[in-house]
């Protein structure tokens, strides 16, 4: 049957409009992010948090109309706190072209994606990996990180040790990039600062060991007033380092290094994370987070959806998600050094962190809290 004229221009521009679906569904795409964390070992259930915490922030963000009036998606790759397996994983993140990847919880790792990231145009943003060489090294010229570094926690553990007038200091540290980076951060500023002690001990550790029961007996013998723990791998090594000291009942304070001591520690270490020392730059029901908004709602879905009141770890990895897309909105572009310029030594306001300033190094400005675990709880000191 013949159409009529009416008929075949309104069938001509249903067509034209089917053959249009595509390139404005192509418009509606998701922006992708990549969430580069260990998902498996011994800092399995840490680096999943952060991931989840990551997915939240997305949900918050795309609540609010998204990144350039686009979703963002974000996709999870497991770096097995592996250097090798992390390359592997951000070569993955850049053949799915992410726009920025968020990643780092093990230094060595951070270390070694930071070139392949840079060298890909891929934005690099380092939520939790704490080596000064991060911002230093020259393996990305744009670094941006969101954690405290090395040399900033060292000050705040360096005052509590001379306020408590330990005299005599022991170390047990991770022997690697962050580890030996936040001792000699710490030994720095107690000369810095003028205090008179003595280096009685001192025992290094790979990042998977569990057992530290010779390396404790080492310790013990030396006297040390207060001995100072640097072990990253939340997961197992730190709450088993918590439990084997209490069991050889180590004289002197346990001193944690800033931000290692998770409620996830404290649940697996037990009563034995009674007493002990930490600092750290997030606590969800504390001032000033407790009454900002944009943190309540963050708490709030994640215990809702994970059944977990976020830590500090969880935070700074929705942070970074939320800084990025806001700089991206500001700019109207996902180019990553307008991006990181905009970042580096600039200001941004509503984040799960609060008003937050990073330096024109790249490094966010952190305020620090000590703290002793209680009956199984952090405490603030004031």
């Amino acid at each position: 049957m013949a159409l009529s004229r009416r008929e075949f221009l309104t069938l001509s521009a249903a067509g034209a409009l089917a053959l249009g679906a595509p390139r404005l569904a192509r418009a509606a795409d998701p922006i992708r992010v990549g969430a580069l964390f260990p998902l498996s070992g011994g800092a399995a259930v840490q680096g999943q948090h952060v991931c989840e915490a990551i997915e939240i922030a997305a949900a918050m963000v795309n609540d609010a109309g998204g990144v350039l009036g686009r979703p963002v998606q974000v996709l999870r790759r497991d770096d097995e706190s592996t250097p090798a397996v992390g390359v592997s994983r951000a070569n993955e993140l850049i053949a799915e072209r992410v726009a920025v990847v968020i990643e780092g919880w093990n230094s060595p790792v951070t270390l070694a994606t930071q070139t392949v990231l840079a060298r890909a145009g891929v934005l690099d943003i380092t939520a939790i990996s704490k080596a000064d060489q991060i911002l230093t090294g020259g393996g990305n010229p744009l670094a941006i990180r969101l954690n405290s570094s090395n040399a900033q926690d060292g000050r705040v553990i360096a005052e509590h040790l001379k306020a408590t007038g330990a005299a005599r200091i022991a170390f047990l540290t991770q022997n690697d990039a962050y580890g030996n980076g936040a001792q000699a951060s710490i030994e720095n500023e107690l000369k810095a600062i003028g205090h008179n002690y003595t280096k009685v001990g001192e025992e290094r550790f790979p990042f998977a060991q569990a057992d530290f029961r010779v390396a404790l007996t080492n310790i013990r013998s030396s006297n040390a007033d207060a001995v100072v723990a640097i072990n990253a791998n939340e997961g197992s090594g730190l709450p088993a380092l918590i439990r084997q000291a209490r069991q050889m009942r180590l004289r002197g304070e346990l001193v944690t290094a800033v931000g290692t001591v998770a409620p996830s520690v404290i649940q697996v270490a037990g009563e034995a994370a009674n007493g002990i020392i930490g600092a750290d730059i997030y606590f969800p029901k504390v001032e000033p987070f407790a009454s900002n908004p944009v943190n309540q709602d963050f708490v709030r879905r994640a215990e809702e959806k994970i059944r977990y009141s976020p830590d500090k770890f969880m935070a700074l990895g929705a942070a970074s998600l939320q800084i990025w897309a806001s700089a991206a909105n500001e700019l109207g572009t996902l180019e990553r050094e307008k991006i990181a310029n905009r970042i580096r030594g600039g200001r941004f306001a509503g984040t799960v962190l609060g008003d937050v300033t990073f330096s024109p190094e790249g490094q966010l400005a952190s305020r620090h809290q000590l703290f002793t675990v209680r009956e199984g709880r952090i405490e603030v000191r004031s």
